[in-house]
């Protein structure tokens, strides 16, 4: 079976999905510290808040990133050192990896994107140590790109497929309420986690759903 190939993503298209989810991130970065502070340290909320803040501050200025693959790059490496901690290690590797998925095409067909979540998906397997099931941001993004490769196995539109993708993350958000968290610092609270929605998760279901809403 083949991935349909029916829309061409550009830069521009990318930095409108970058934006939104920025946006979205300063909207409800309250909820997400709260999240966090069933389990964790509460401070998911603030330190993605602070990194969006720098990005929507940084992105005009990227006139060098040209390409697609330079921009996620850019991205990447901004989300690293503005956010901090773990969730900026580990969303730093979803860009990166996204960004060498997509290496110097000037424009990401259906196929590519989906190339590219999947290497971003196998990025934070790899950096973060973590399983489907282990209470983390996995658990939204690995279902949600696995829908996504379904759909455009079957020929669906882009837009459909994101937001079946973007559907799939926030029931995989919702699931980790009933899990034990077995990584990060809210494993320290073992059965005590279990109740409570994973910060992680929360962000990246915001994630693919500002995909669906501004590359469908």
């Amino acid at each position: 079976m083949r991935v349909t190939i029916d829309m061409k993503l550009t830069r521009t298209d990318l930095e409108r999905w970058i934006l939104d989810f920025a946006d979205q991130i300063m909207e409800q970065h309250l909820v997400l510290s709260d999240l966090d502070a069933a389990s964790g340290d509460a401070d998911h909320g603030s330190n993605m808040e602070r990194g969006m803040s720098a990005l929507l501050k940084s992105v005009p200025d990227w006139d060098g990133a040209a390409t697609p693959g330079e921009f996620l790059k850019e991205v990447g490496l901004h989300i690293v050192s503005s956010v901090g901690g773990s969730s900026g290690a580990l969303y730093g590797t979803i860009f990166l990896r996204m960004a060498r998925a997509v290496g110097d095409a000037r424009t990401i067909n259906a196929g590519l994107l989906s190339e590219a979540f999947e290497a971003a998906v196998q990025g934070v397997v790899d950096r973060g140590k973590v399983k489907q099931g282990d209470k983390t941001m996995l658990d939204a993004l690995a279902p949600s790109v696995q829908v996504l490769r379904a759909k455009l196995t079957d020929e669906k539109s882009l837009s459909e497929a994101l937001e079946s993708a973007a559907t799939a993350a926030e029931a995989g958000r919702d699931a980790t309420s009933d899990m034990v968290a077995r990584k990060g610092k809210s494993s320290y609270a073992r059965e005590n986690s279990r109740g409570s929605i994973d910060p992680g998760a929360t962000s990246v279901a915001m994630l693919m759903r500002s995909a669906a809403r501004t590359l469908g």
